[in-house]
């Protein structure tokens, strides 16, 4: 065999390893955009009031507040952690938003907002400087805020002013719900500041390795600490536009979201052991989550439970989806 010959079949290999690479890739950042086309495609084969433009803004809308939460806890899981906090966050982001919407939409706003980044900010402490596991403070964070919440509120609603609150989550820009246009740019500003600014760059270099990245004079602790606080008043934000579309705050709101939102950033394509992940994918999880959930309605004879059934189902093929393509990536 010739010299030239010898060396052609180690080139070739090492193309199909960089192709195969790269599919790889693309499967594990855009399979769930796909999965989600395909899964509105058949919901609109199978019930034709599904595509109308009225049930797809009531999808997004639906979608906007978890949305919200799933960009920080997109953040934190690349980032190589967990915010169980978030659930409860909303909760009392509520019932914050509904006393103090009397004072204006700006501090109906604030309110929640700053709470959100006080707790992350604590959260963030806590696990940097006392070198605790995220589960365990963000677990502790999530009993405490759904107890200050039923302080604050109790079982009942408290009653927000709508005005200019209400009509900032209810109205439209362009025939567009606001909070599908605020949901788009959350999503857009997110995307630009993971994929082009130096603190996306070190999120995802400490989600792959935290001592290299430390090694590299990555500034962990305090790209930890503006992580954590991102995702407190990412969920206070989402609470307070909650409180503001149902014109009242309730202590109950938000359960379930700690987890439905690293369902959503796990189906779209993030990695639980942090370094991989895309917005627009977690993007792509939430909507295929609300596109469950309104199939599941309109079945009518089915009961909530299937929900969590189906996006249990597809959080644990997306997991070993993930560990095929994570195999085979190293392999």
């Amino acid at each position: 065999m010739s010299a030239t010959t010898a060396g052609a079949t180690p080139l070739r290999v090492q193309t199909r390893d960089q192709t195969r690479q790269r599919l790889v890739g693309l499967v594990q950042s855009r399979g769930a955009i796909v999965v989600l086309v395909v899964a509105m495609l058949a919901a609109g084969l199978a019930f034709p009031d599904f595509l109308r433009i009225g049930n797809l803004s009531d999808i997004a809308v639906a979608a906007s507040f978890l949305g919200l939460v799933a960009i920080g806890q997109t953040l934190v899981v690349i980032l190589g952690g967990f915010d169980l906090s978030v659930g409860s966050m909303v909760g009392l982001g509520t019932v914050l938003a509904a006393y103090a919407a009397p004072y204006g939409a700006l501090a109906a706003i604030a309110a929640p907002v700053a709470a959100g980044l006080l707790v992350g900010l604590v959260d963030g402490l806590l696990i940097v400087k006392a070198r605790m596991a995220p589960f365990i403070v963000t677990l502790a964070a999530l009993l405490a805020l759904k107890g200050l919440a039923v302080m604050l509120a109790g079982e009942s609603l408290v009653i927000a002013d709508p005005g200019l609150f209400g009509r900032i989550a209810n109205g439209a820009w362009l025939g567009i719900g606001n909070l599908v246009v605020v949901l788009a740019v959350a999503y857009a500003i997110a995307a630009i500041v993971l994929n082009r600014t130096r603190y996306g760059a070190a999120v995802f270099a400490i989600g792959g390795n935290e001592e290299a990245a430390r090694m590299l004079g990555v500034r962990v602790d305090r790209v930890k600490i503006a992580t954590y606080c991102a995702s407190g008043a990412l969920a206070g934000l989402a609470g307070s536009l909650l409180a503001a579309h149902l014109s009242s705050g309730l202590s109950s709101a938000g359960t379930g979201y700690e987890l439905q939102s690293i369902a959503a950033a796990v189906i779209g394509g993030v990695l639980l052991t942090g370094g991989v992940g895309t917005m627009l994918g977690a993007l792509a999880g939430v909507l295929l989550l609300g596109v469950i959930e309104n199939v599941i309605n309109q079945i009518g004879s089915l009961s909530a439970a299937y929900q969590g059934l189906a996006s249990g189902a597809f959080l644990l093929l997306a997991v070993v989806v993930q560990s095929g393509l994570t195999r085979s990536r190293a392999g």
